[in-house]
């Protein structure tokens, strides 16, 4: 991050929770054998320019959604339905950009996935009252939350929260907030779940990362949900990460961004770089330039 997971780099020694105040059951640090190695994202990040990303079908009913919306299958099995729900952003079915980003999604929830030494924190219980510190975090089965969890930190602090390590389990919540502190950034807060997610009326945060549908109902989200199969938002206001490198809801980048971005460089940038060459150079140079044959630029700056 900033947004998710982009040059991020996991805690070498399990992250202790020293600041849980929760008087339901809380959040208890075992960390294993040996720390688990630095993991980066994937260079193009994960799932560049889209607040929800599905493999088949987005459905949103009397919601809105800040953000692109993309499907990895084309239509007619992929879609994206919207039932007064306007979406602030592009929609997407089956596009060349939507493809890549989902691909750009598996290869971090693979590399997410967790491994023999990782290290974490254990969680346990609701996480109602409890204060959590940037860190790694994991529940080993399902995670059922209610109440509110504060993530206290400076604004590059990352969280990653693993549910289901044990191999399955789903992510649910019910009248559920996630509270950032200190400067905090929900952008920078990932939820890798091995299954299902599942939010109702709920104020939740983060970029969510599952291995099952997602389904929103009520409240608020504030982050971008990738699924690897589908996500339902039911009258829930979805604000994606606006300025994140993945996924995100700003309108700078909606629309036929990624199309036009060729367009931009082809148009605008070989342009400028041919009258640069043309007052530098000389005509007769810019004419065996554009034939490949300038040995002083070579063949990528004109390929660039």
């Amino acid at each position: 991050l900033p947004g998710l997971l982009v040059g991020l780099t996991f805690l070498a020694a399990a992250c202790t929770d020293t600041s849980t105040t929760a008087t339901t059951p809380s959040a208890t640090s075992t960390p294993s054998a040996s720390p688990i190695a630095s993991l980066s994202a994937p260079p193009s990040s994960t799932a560049p320019g889209f607040t929800v990303l599905a493999n088949a079908a987005v459905t949103c009913t009397n919601g809105t959604i800040t953000g692109n919306v993309g499907t990895f299958l084309a239509t007619p099995t992929g879609s994206v339905t919207q039932t007064t729900c306007p979406v602030i952003g592009s929609v997407q079915v089956g596009t060349l950009a939507a493809d890549a980003a989902y691909n750009a999604f598996l290869t971090t929830y693979a590399g997410l996935t967790p491994r023999t030494n990782d290290v974490c924190s254990q969680l346990t219980g609701t996480l109602d009252g409890v204060t959590l510190v940037p860190g790694v975090y994991c529940f080993a089965s399902a995670a059922a939350l209610t109440g509110v969890v504060t993530l206290r930190g400076p604004a590059n602090g990352t969280w990653v929260f693993k549910v289901g390590t044990g191999g399955t389990g789903a992510l649910t919540g019910t009248n559920f907030s996630v509270v950032m502190a200190g400067g905090a950034q929900a952008c920078n807060v990932a939820w890798w779940v091995a299954q299902a997610v599942t939010m109702t009326t709920s104020a939740f945060q983060g970029n969510i990362l599952a291995g099952a549908a997602i389904t929103f109902t009520g409240g608020s989200f504030n982050g971008n949900a990738w699924s690897k199969a589908d996500v339902t938002v039911t009258g829930t206001t979805v604000t994606g990460c606006v300025g994140a490198t993945s996924g995100n809801g700003d309108n700078s980048h909606a629309g036929d961004h990624d199309r036009d971005q060729d367009k931009d460089h082809a148009n605008g940038h070989d342009k400028d770089n041919g009258k640069d060459h043309a007052n530098r150079h000389g005509d007769d140079h810019d004419k065996d330039h554009d034939k490949g044959r300038g040995n002083d630029h070579g063949e990528g700056h004109d390929k660039d």
